[in-house]
């Protein structure tokens, strides 16, 4: 399946809120109010996109216009006969950043385990050292998200230390208290892996 980013539109947000708050999603999150997601669209300094991927339509079902998802080249176009389906959503933070520091912010994909985290990320990095010039790209992820940490490892992502016990998480009725793990990315580690083959799509 191909990824397309878009500019989240307003009539997203009542989706954007299912989707954080999907039981699969909801540990690993802290979610937003609405105003929060619409600030994040306004601001200057956000990015917010809705990630999109193509699949097979149905037998004469033309494509799903893909609008202005084609302007932000971030992947290539389904084939004819193919539709776009929203399947998650990206929070960039920082963008303006005058020490050319960009946050990814949150990064909440529905499909689990068909590698689509690993191409939404691969272009988030395009995006953030190509486009918005960053000379760190960084995030932080809770230390029980086994899934995301051996993803951002194993795409270059460095760990810069630890806020111990900093979020409050409620799971399967047990309260307690998760670390978030700060991780980065510079320009130079991301142009060596540019080099090297690293950051094919």
């Amino acid at each position: 399946m191909s990824l397309r980013l878009r500019p989240t539109m307003l009539s997203d947000l009542d989706w954007v809120a299912s989707v954080e708050r999907d039981g699969a999603n909801l540990p690993f999150i802290t979610p937003w109010e609405r105003t929060q997601h619409e600030g994040a669209i306004r601001f200057p300094d956000s990015r917010h996109f809705i990630v999109e991927g193509w699949s097979p339509s149905p037998a004469g079902v033309p494509a799903i216009p893909h609008g202005d998802a084609a302007a932000l080249g971030s992947g290539p176009a389904g084939g004819r006969g193919d539709a776009l389906q929203r399947i998650g959503f990206v929070i960039l933070q920082g963008c303006r950043n005058p020490n050319g520091s960009v946050e990814l912010k949150r990064l909440v994909l529905q499909p689990k385990g068909r590698g689509l985290g690993r191409v939404a990320v691969r272009q988030l990095k395009a995006m953030a050292f190509t486009q918005l010039h960053a000379h760190r790209f960084w995030l932080d992820v809770k230390a029980l998200n086994a899934r995301a940490l051996t993803l951002y490892q194993s795409e270059g992502f460095v760990e810069e230390g630890r806020l111990r016990e900093s979020v409050r998480v409620t799971i399967d009725g047990a309260d307690g208290y998760d670390s978030l793990i700060v991780m980065s990315l510079l320009d130079r580690e991301y142009q060596a892996r540019v080099a090297l083959g690293l950051e094919a799509a």
